[in-house]
């Protein structure tokens, strides 16, 4: 049985909005539209992203009511720190004493370039005491006056005593300005990184509160009665309430769409995601199931803003080869789509009559060694597209598909001057532009320290194929090209969950206070519209940094996927033994629920006899975690509580860097509990115990470790 409704999502670019429907309950997509982004609009974005929905619904077949969920990610906000379009910001330190001295050395955040010589536009106001009503006043009218168009108040230590700080900022709003405290953007130590990343906060909230009335009011006018979303930087989606309050975390939010689209629709749990656009790829990592997070660096320093770890190389599907002493001495990071010329591969067979090879200068500055063809039907660019649909790596239906005949007669004359034949030239063009790549994939690998063996490379964009299946090729790991590539944003917009993430600093937190972080993540989830029952918390303690962090998801709707295949158990087994990289006869069922099945390795063979590798894999037959070493436990919710606590206390290390209790995992209902950020066996147990609370006592449970080596 499907539904008639559908998950909407809009992804706003810097030319085009892509907008996608998508089957809320098969999850399958159902249709798909391009409109030019209105940015010059009297409404702004918002036209655009009306213009788009309307089309998609009419295209569809649905009507506004028909919309379960509705999310747009935007790069409006990225866009206006680089532009250096932003309010001018008036910061209000608050102190006495010492406290002064370090709150006036903020002023300097007025030196924080935005763009080559335009700095933040930021004043200072200063508030000895926060409970004198007269001061804070005085302060606020000041910075008013003096043209400050959104506030921030500061305070040290106001991530503890956050007092002063909200009594300022509830003046600011008093005075019509928007307003931030700086503990609301974080809660972690370290004043002048925390106030800066309020400071930039501040600096886009006015434009961006703008752009928020007038897309709400133009859905709601639509009649849409989902609760609009806005993508976030580190792959979730949050209301629009709380956009308003943080805008900020919109910023870089253009990847990790892509990113969530490769999460959910392609199921992956380990790997590399490449977006491939005309001039650059966007790469990032997934591990265990999770997009890589990490601290952003904004205006050339360091934020609290949780961000998708991508690395941006200048190598791209519209990349132009470059020529040097008869030989090719690069590709990139000029494409064609800057120098204004078509992909020679997209010409006609008459376009290309008589070509001749050429280098040029494509843009004042550049060297003069980009390669065209002059034909008969104008210039063309030589392109690492042309190149990879010259070999036939470029499947048909596919955005960058074009005639494998015309992409070896473009390449024909360029191999001429070689003196290779034209598969040989294709090569080393792949060759030489996804190396480049391959550098930036090869440091993710490391750095994250992802499992070589069930990791997968999984392309997305327009231009993927252009670099993702050769880049397999150089690797030897498996690729693929994610389904609907070309909208791999959008898609991942539509299926994003609410995530929202809670950071304190607490030493030597107790186990009430690591679980009081992480009610505070769960609720703050469910506030902003997340389904109660399907909320998922990880939660990780930093015993060096004293950092408890709890990061919750959950979907608007509890999601029953009605999907068209679920895998067997022989299918399921098969493709256990892929990822083992061994023989299903020497594979075998530990442990499972009604959603994931654990498979392990007989270790006599192939694998170490003191390693148990261990994969589970859910119904749809994706490997959900691998684990080269893990205990499984199969148990009940009634008997849990005793079982990990033996299974914790056998496993748990003691040495020089402390406790080190083991990763675990507990498979529970349709989910995977993933307790492995916690290093202390006590707080782990209750974090367990707060999974299983409220489910029957039969309920069966597995629970995965891995001993902490």
């Amino acid at each position: 049985m499907t539904t008639h409704r559908i998950r909407v999502g809009i992804d706003v670019g810097g030319t085009f909005t892509d907008a996608v429907a998508v089957d809320a309950t098969t999850l399958q997509l159902v249709g798909q539209v391009k409109v030019p982004t209105s940015h010059h609009h009297e409404d702004g974005v918002a036209h655009g992203i009306v213009e788009a929905l309307d089309r998609l619904l009419r295209q569809t077949g649905h009507a506004p009511t028909d919309v379960a969920f509705l999310a747009h990610g935007t790069t409006q906000a990225t866009n206006a720190l680089l532009e250096g379009d932003v309010a001018t910001v008036g910061l209000l330190g608050i102190g006495t004493g010492p406290a002064a001295f370090l709150t006036r050395r903020l002023a300097s955040l007025a030196k924080l370039e935005l763009t080559p010589g335009k700095r933040l536009p930021l004043l200072y106001a200063h508030i000895p005491d926060p409970d004198d009503e007269h001061a804070v006043r005085a302060a606020v009218e000041q910075a008013k006056d003096a043209g400050a168009q959104a506030l921030v108040a500061s305070e040290p230590f106001g991530v503890d005593r956050p007092e002063g700080e909200q009594a300022v900022a509830a003046a600011g709003r008093a005075a019509g300005l928007p307003t931030t405290a700086a503990h609301e953007i974080t809660s972690l130590y370290g004043l002048r990184k925390r106030t800066r990343t309020a400071v930039v906060n501040a600096a886009i909230l006015p434009r961006m509160l703008a752009t928020a009335d007038l897309v709400d009011t133009s859905i709601t006018k639509a009649g849409v009665t989902a609760p609009l979303m806005v993508m976030r930087c580190d792959g979730g989606v949050m209301s629009l309430d709380e956009m308003r309050r943080r805008p900020l975390l919109t910023v870089l939010s253009g990847p990790a769409a892509g990113v969530a689209g490769a999460l959910m629709q392609e199921r992956v749990s380990e790997g590399v995601f490449l977006e491939t656009g005309g001039t650059s790829t966007d790469i990032s990592v997934v591990r265990r199931g999770k997009v890589a997070v990490r601290h952003a660096t904004i205006l050339g320093r360091t934020s609290y803003l949780n961000a998708l770890d991508v690395r941006t190389v200048g190598i791209g599907g519209g990349s132009m080869v470059r020529l040097g002493n008869g030989r090719i001495t690069g590709v990139g990071p000029r494409s064609a789509h800057i120098a204004g010329l078509p992909y020679a591969c997209f010409a006609t067979p008459d376009d290309l009559r008589d070509a001749t090879p050429a280098t040029v200068r494509p843009m004042p500055g550049d060297a003069a060694d980009h390669v065209v063809v002059d034909a008969a039907g104008g210039r063309f660019a030589i392109t690492l597209t042309c190149a990879a649909n010259a070999l036939g790596r470029v499947p048909e239906g596919d955005f960058a598909h074009a005639d494998p005949a015309v992409a070896r007669a473009a390449l024909a004359p360029l191999a001429a001057v070689l003196g290779v034949d034209v598969a040989t030239a294709a090569t080393r063009i792949l060759d030489k532009g996804i190396a480049q790549v391959k550098t930036v994939v090869d440091t993710l690998i490391r750095e994250y320290r992802l499992d070589t063996d069930a990791a997968v490379l999984v392309g997305g964009g327009g231009g993927a194929a252009s670099v993702t299946p050769h880049l397999a090729e150089m690797t030897g790991m498996q690729g693929r090209i994610a389904a609907h590539s070309e909208v791999i944003s959008p898609i991942g917009v539509a299926l994003a969950l609410i995530r929202e993430q809670v950071e304190r600093i607490v030493p030597g937190a107790t186990q009430e206070q690591i679980l009081a972080v992480r009610a505070e993540a769960e609720q703050a989830v469910v506030a902003q519209g997340a389904a109660a029952d399907g909320v998922q918390v990880e939660v990780t303690v930093d015993p060096q940094t004293h950092a408890v962090r709890a990061v919750a998801t959950g979907a608007t709707e509890l999601r029953t996927q009605d999907r068209a295949h679920r895998t067997d158990e022989t299918e399921r087994l098969h493709l256990a033994a892929a990822s083992l990289k061994t023989d299903p006869s020497h594979v075998q069922v530990l442990a499972g629920t009604p959603a994931h099945t654990v498979y392990g390795a007989d270790t006599s063979r192939r694998f170490r006899p003191d390693r148990h590798p261990v994969r589970i894999v859910d119904a749809d037959g994706v490997v959900r975690h691998h684990a080269a070493d893990a205990t499984v436990a199969a148990t009940t919710v009634g008997q849990a509580p005793e079982v990990l606590a033996r299974l914790v206390t056998e496993a748990t290390s003691y040495g020089d860097g402390g406790v080190r209790a083991p990763a675990v995992r507990l498979l529970l209902g349709s989910r995977i509990a993933d307790l492995s950020g916690v290093l202390d066996p006590q707080p782990l147990l209750a974090l367990a115990r707060s999974e299983l609370r409220s489910r029957a006592a039969d309920e069966p449970v597995v629970a995965v470790l891995e001993a902490r080596r």
